[in-house]
This record gives structure tokens, C-alpha cells and sequence, in this order.
């Protein structure tokens, strides 16, 4: 059991990758303003607004992909907790389906016992189960 992830700990793990994809989106975002701001402190007049546009172009490309990248590292993530969670969901309902079957075969042991033990002792049987009733009478008379 020391491999099982609960609930907590994917929603920790996803809030985390959230966390680091937010955190990488904002860093190249500044990025993206800074070279936009140095391209355009670095163009001098006569260099016209073609190197302008080329170098946006390559700056929005560049946004683009990261964009599409980032996208896809949370896709990703997101499909890896997702199959971690069923996966333990799966555990779990297996270890209560076996729990169950172990129960329901303890208790067939434990009916067949006291069957036996009623027909080996009908009288002292009888004689408890009235002992029984008659407590139970008691207590639910007080109330």
C-alpha cells in the first residue's frame, strides 16, 4: 500500500503542474515583451517597418509554439492524473470486492456454526435466545 494515491494528492499534483504551466506562460510572456520592447528600441529609422513586422512575426511565432507546447504539457499532465486516478479507483475497488467476498465467507462460516451448535443444542439454544429476548425486552421498556 505504500504506492497508493489518494484523491488529495492528485488534486496536489495537478494544482502543481497548474501552477508551474501558469508560472511558464507568465515568463515567456515577459520574454515576448521584453525582445518585443528591445526590437523596437533597436530599430533605428531607416530600417524601416519591414525588420518591424519580420521581427513581430518571428515574436508571434514564437508564442504561438510556446503557447501549443505549454497546451500540450498540460494536456498531457492532465491525461497522466487522470489515468493515475483510475488506476487507484480500480485498487480500491478491488480491495472492497475482496473484503466483501472474505466477509460474506466469514459470515457463511459463522451461520453454519451456530446452525450446527442450535441442532447439537436445541434446549440450552432456546433457553439463551429467550435469555436475549427478555434483555432486549428490558432495555427497550427503559427507554
Amino acid at each position: 500500500m505504500a504506492n497508493s494515491i489518494s484523491a488529495d494528492d492528485v488534486k496536489r499534483d495537478a494544482q502543481s503542474a497548474a501552477n508551474e504551466a501558469r508560472s511558464d506562460l507568465n515568463e515567456g510572456a515577459r520574454k515576448v515583451r521584453e525582445d518585443v520592447r528591445d526590437t523596437v528600441d533597436n530599430l533605428s529609422e531607416n530600417s524601416g517597418a519591414d525588420r518591424l513586422a519580420q521581427r513581430g512575426a518571428e515574436i508571434a511565432n514564437d508564442a504561438v509554439e510556446a503557447g501549443r507546447n505549454y497546451a500540450g504539457r498540460a494536456r498531457e499532465t492532465g491525461q497522466e492524473y487522470a489515468d493515475r486516478a483510475r488506476m487507484e479507483a480500480e485498487r480500491l475497488y478491488g480491495a472492497g470486492q475482496q473484503k466483501a467476498h472474505e466477509a460474506a465467507i466469514y459470515a457463511e462460516e459463522r451461520y453454519d456454526e451456530v446452525s450446527e451448535m442450535v441442532r447439537r443444542n436445541p434446549a440450552q439454544s432456546l433457553g439463551i435466545a429467550a435469555g436475549v429476548g427478555f434483555l432486549v425486552g428490558l432495555l427497550i421498556a427503559r427507554r
